[in-house]
């Protein structure tokens, strides 16, 4: 059996401030944080981290005592570890939404953080790196999420360095969907690396046509050129392809392309260029692609005139022009209206989101090793469903109270639990569930739902049980994004 840790605590990050201290001395931090980790609120997020480490089971034996180390069952004394959190955009635009329902908080990040601090020692190094959406205002994230005053407290009281990484090559000005500016960024300090899965793709004998992907940008050629004649490659950072250890620190919430985001779909902010990734293919299901679904003559024309407008925008031109129609578009259709393969029939999406697992979990600091029998790396996923999002997520969801942490070092496990959480049904997301039929290199031991076991915890206590997942209850069902209403919902008999 797969097993998840699954913490139960307050639905809520009020009262809460940055550094997101423990605001208890728990006997393990003792050293680490010294007196002052009671210092601070009650911190239920914190003890929903420590829960759901608790219930994966990790160092289970010294748990409670002054030597738990969850994360030293990991990783080495002296490793290096890199945190990944979803730091996708830094505001909500919908009146019922909040921030707090599109980016993991800061205080699943502080946490985690300290557990890693703990496991590595002085002679290790803990980095927070992501690649957030190209418009997104990175220095505003590191606010938000308290990053600086994490980086401030880890440099003044812990004497050590707290390293925090945008892995963007570029960042855009976006209004009203048009890019009016761009700037080059540095990116990952420690360079990139071309990953190309070749025939192990999950693009391989998909019966997609390269020449259609379209990826995050105007130009479709990077899109198309790193995923033709054999090859499908990718721009993925070096600092988390040479970590010792990578935590996936995911948020619960609902996704237009895959139905949900959770810990596979995460992965997408590992990369320097999003236009390597083919995110939907051009046209209808019936000329062979999955921008939209049928063959309406509407829809035609829109993806018609996209394929003009994306020419136009790539030499700099027609932004003012062009911004104008998304503006009249959207008061004269609204916004529910299936386009860019933000829909249930998307093919595109759920490969590539494989695929950068496929990379991610059997590369290592000296390659790629897809011969493997097994993946060659751990990946620690903890996820925050403290409040998670529903509707037209992933950038505009609206916020549902679930106090929940999630704790996985299999990620479609995670994700199974997380679809349960949100009343969804696994066997209706191509991503979860073509993840368990493949065939190799796995990246998940999960090949069924019944696979999977839950500890559940209450974080207030620490008390656990174990269940099934079939016993994990929908408290409050999620709302599917527009694209997925009426598919992707679990029907209880």
């Amino acid at each position: 059996m797969i097993r998840v840790g699954l913490a139960r605590t307050d639905a809520t990050y009020a009262g809460l401030r940055p550094p997101y201290g423990p605001g208890r001395a728990y006997p393990e931090l003792r050293d680490l944080l010294g007196s002052g980790a009671a210092d601070g609120p009650p911190n239920p997020v914190y003890a929903g981290v420590r829960a759901a480490l608790r219930g994966l089971g990790l160092d289970a034996s010294r748990f409670g005592g002054p030597d738990w180390n969850p994360l030293g069952a990991l990783v080495e004394r002296g490793a290096r570890v890199v945190l990944k959190p979803n730091f996708i955009r830094h505001y909500n635009p919908v009146a019922d939404g909040s921030v707090e329902s599109v980016i993991t908080h800061g205080a699943v990040v502080r946490a985690v953080a300290d557990y890693a601090a703990l496991a590595v020692g002085t002679e290790g190094s803990v980095t927070i790196a992501e690649a957030p959406q190209q418009d997104c205002d990175f220095e505003r994230i590191r606010e938000l999420a308290g990053l600086d005053a994490l980086v401030d407290f880890y440099a003044a009281t812990l004497g050590r360095e707290l390293e925090v990484i945008d892995l963007r090559t570029e960042a855009v000005d976006r209004r009203d969907g048009v890019i009016v500016s761009r700037r080059a960024l540095p990116g990952d300090p420690r360079g990139y690396r071309t990953v190309d899965l070749g025939p192990h793709s999950f693009f391989e004998g998909s019966g997609l046509e390269p020449s259609r992907y379209r990826g995050a940008d105007y130009d479709p050629g990077p899109t198309v050129e790193h995923h033709r004649d054999g090859r499908n490659e990718y721009l993925l950072s070096e600092t988390v392809l040479s970590a010792d250890l990578v935590v996936n620190l995911p948020k619960l919430k609902c996704h237009k392309k895959t139905g949900v985001t959770l810990a596979l779909k995460n992965l997408v902010g590992i990369n320097g260029d999003k236009n390597w990734l083919p995110h939907h293919t051009l046209g209808s299901t019936a000329e062979g692609g999955d921008e939209y679904p049928g063959s309406g003559a509407l829809d035609r024309l829109r993806s018609q005139l996209i394929e003009r407008a994306r020419g136009i925008l790539r030499r700099g031109r027609g932004a003012a022009f062009f911004r104008g129609v998304r503006r009249l578009e959207t008061a004269v259709r609204g916004d529910a209206f299936v386009r860019s393969g933000n829909w249930h029939g998307n093919r595109t999406t759920w490969r590539m989101c494989l695929d950068l697992n496929r990379c991610l979990y059997y590369s290592d600091a000296a390659g790629l090793h897809l011969d493997a029998p097994a993946p060659v790396r751990t990946v620690l996923s903890v996820m925050d469903a403290i409040v998670g999002g529903e509707g037209q997520g992933p950038l505009a969801p609206r916020d549902v109270p679930v106090g929940a942490v999630l704790a996985a070092t299999d990620p479609v496990a995670l994700d199974l639990v997380a679809i349960r959480l949100m009343g969804f049904a696994e066997d209706r997301i191509p991503k979860v569930r073509e993840a368990m039929r493949d065939t190799g290199p796995r990246v998940t031991a999960v090949r069924a739902p019944d696979d999977v076991c839950v500890l559940e915890v209450a974080a207030a206590s620490f008390e656990a049980r174990e269940r099934s997942l079939d016993e994990i209850v929908c408290e409050r069902p999620f709302e599917p994004h527009s694209g997925w209403f009426g598919h992707v919902e679990r029907r209880v008999a």
